[in-house]
């Protein structure tokens, strides 16, 4: 199936999760924030949210700065 992912293109199977999308874009595992198609998606339902073909993925992570 066929997403866009922080505004691009990104394939993915048919039956892949949240939690699977955010493995294949980043190694960082604290810190993330993630919204499907606008809505936030709390990370206790990311292994159980299935992505649909056409689906908008944003993955935000935090920075620290100064």
């Amino acid at each position: 199936m066929e997403l866009t992912v922080n505004g691009l293109g990104h394939s993915l199977p048919i039956g892949s999760t949240l939690a699977d999308l955010v493995r294949t874009v980043t190694e960082q595992k604290r810190g993330l924030a993630v919204a499907v198609n606008g809505e936030v998606v709390p990370r206790g339902g990311w292994s159980v949210t299935l992505l649909c073909d056409g689906d908008r993925v944003e993955v935000l992570s935090a920075a620290q700065g100064g």
